[in-house]
């Protein structure tokens, strides 16, 4: 796997658990958290744009464990 640039978001604090994200050059999506780095998720832009565009619509705000 080539060297990703990995970014997290400017609106993350230093101390803070951030998600990491990074372009593949294969057109594809990775994001991580700093607490596991080594637990890599691979997704794509029109995936990763419809779960950011629920989040912000509230569609997982009642989400709730059976």
């Amino acid at each position: 796997m080539s060297r990703l640039n990995w970014r997290k978001s400017t609106f993350s604090e230093e101390a803070s658990s951030c998600v990491y994200v990074a372009a593949a050059r294969n057109g594809k999506i990775r994001l991580r958290e700093s607490d596991d780095p080594h637990i890599i998720l691979t997704t794509t832009p029109a995936a990763l744009q419809f779960l950011i565009r629920a989040a912000k619509a509230g569609d997982f705000d009642r989400v709730q464990e059976s």
